[in-house]
């Protein structure tokens, strides 16, 4: 009498053969998913600006949302980036591989912290994300070249989206403070 799932992979229970029958060997359909933020990274040109695009619909999306529910969702976001990048980091045997974008999703939206929704605000905060995410100004280099796993993969981006937000909030001060 065998169980359903023994009768759909045709293989006993407890009779694993080899590693490719490891349930725990397969691949991480989830976490690569959301790593590549929906298939975003996996553009083959510039998969980083792309990724960063699926952050600005977040930031869309959460437009709506007041401050003191958009933050911890950010910070959920970014602890779902340090896992998945490191789930496929391992999966891809490169641990800051190209197609792993989620780390580009948390960071831009670390940018939009105390950031009304506007395109315009949101373009803004896309081209400021991205010139810090490319540029790595301390300490996100220390992360990116020291700390080869989920963890550091993602902090360089939420350097750079802080970077980014401070230089925003600047700007507007500035703005402000000449034109009234």
């Amino acid at each position: 009498n065998k169980s359903v799932l023994s009768h759909i992979s045709g293989t006993p229970l407890g009779a694993i053969h080899s590693l490719e029958d490891n349930p725990l060997s397969r691949k991480p359909v989830i976490s690569l998913t959301v790593a590549t933020w929906f298939g975003l990274g996996l553009s083959p040109l510039a998969p980083g600006t792309v990724g960063t695009l699926g952050g600005v619909l977040l930031y869309w999306w959460m437009a709506a949302l007041p401050e003191w529910i958009r933050i911890p969702l950010i910070l959920g976001v970014i602890g779902i980036s340090v896992i998945t990048a490191q789930r496929a980091g391992k999966w891809y045997n490169e641990p800051d591989s190209g197609k792993i974008v989620v780390d580009e999703v948390a960071g831009y939206l670390v940018g939009t912290i105390l950031v009304p929704f506007s395109w315009l605000n949101a373009w803004i905060l896309f081209g400021l994300f991205r010139l810090f995410d490319i540029t790595k100004p301390p300490p996100a280099n220390y992360f990116d070249n020291r700390m080869h796993n989920g963890f550091g993969v993602t902090m360089d981006d939420v350097v750079a989206g802080v970077y980014s937000c401070l230089v925003f909030h600047l700007g507007q001060w500035l703005v402000r403070l000449l034109w009234g």
